[in-house]
């Protein structure tokens, strides 16, 4: 059983967060509004500018290679999403992640698909060689992939359940100096220092929508953009997302409706979730990685 965590403050130690710790995070993407700069896939560039919108944030999509850069080091994080991959898409990425590292803007790169075909593969190589993002986030296909594992996908889809990621995130993180961010039924999110917290909420019907794994990583710039420990940057942000999505598919199922209605639902959550009800429905345990 996960336990719920409670909305009391207490002391934080390095693997736990309260509920306050994470809504602070929240509040202050609200009352920030970080300009995150993503390359992300074209299947969802518009929701996800749009799930950065609802949260607060601000979203740049600018890939030309003649403002990539400057766009980079202007954005307080950056974002890399592989999913629709280029020549000059994959160019750009290079040159804003090498931007983003030269002004300290913290990375956050989501390998979709890794592991499924060798350009795939070769691509993620490229962006890796040139250092560490912040944060890796993706699903327990693609971790283990990217973790140099064998690892069966079904398109971009992930054939693993995240439990089966955990071991390869741990070994990830400690590899490039990064938190690792294994999302699925319970999402896993671990760092090099070995801490690690698991967070339960979200709901099924959250996988019958494209998109929704991307505006997860799009969240968690948003979080990096606000809070400069990036473990726990993640974690708020997957907390946020996970709640707001679960909140949202029961309204959907109560209104008789279906997953079409999802994404509007997920965009009025991230606006409006209270306190109260994000308090009530956090559910996330503390490990060691």
């Amino acid at each position: 059983m996960v336990a719920v965590l409670s909305s009391k403050k207490h002391t934080m130690n390095p693997t736990t967060l309260s509920a306050d710790d994470i809504w602070a995070d929240i509040l202050a993407v609200r009352s920030r509004a970080p300009l995150v700069h993503s390359i992300t896939n074209f299947v969802v560039t518009n929701y996800n500018a749009n799930a950065l919108l609802a949260l607060g944030a601000a979203p740049v999509m600018a890939h030309a290679h003649e403002e990539v850069e400057d766009m980079a080091r202007i954005a307080q994080s950056v974002v890399l999403n592989i999913g629709t991959l280029d020549p000059y898409w994959v160019e750009s990425m290079k040159l804003a992640f090498r931007a983003a590292k030269d002004a300290s803007v913290p990375v956050v790169l989501d390998p979709v698909g890794a592991g499924a075909t060798a350009y795939r593969n070769a691509a993620l190589k490229e962006l890796l060689a040139i250092g560490s993002p912040a944060v890796i986030r993706g699903n327990a296909s693609e971790i283990m992939s990217v973790a140099g594992l064998d690892a069966a996908t079904k398109g971009v889809e992930s054939l693993a359940a995240s439990d089966q990621a955990v071991e390869a995130a741990c070994g990830l993180a400690r590899l490039h100096s990064c938190v690792v961010c294994v999302s699925g039924a319970v999402d896993h999110i671990v760092d090099a220092a070995g801490r690690r917290l698991a967070l339960s909420n979200g709901h099924e019907w959250m996988t019958k929508v494209t998109g929704m794994g991307c505006s997860a990583t799009a969240v968690i710039g948003a979080f990096a953009a606000v809070q400069p420990d990036a473990w726990r940057a993640t974690v708020s942000a997957m907390a946020y997302f996970g709640v707001v999505g679960e909140w949202a598919a029961q309204a959907v199922e109560q209104a008789g409706a279906g997953v079409g209605a999802l994404q509007i639902r997920m965009l009025d959550g991230l606006q409006l979730m209270t306190w109260n009800e994000f308090s009530m429905r956090l559910r996330l345990e503390a490990g060691s990685a």
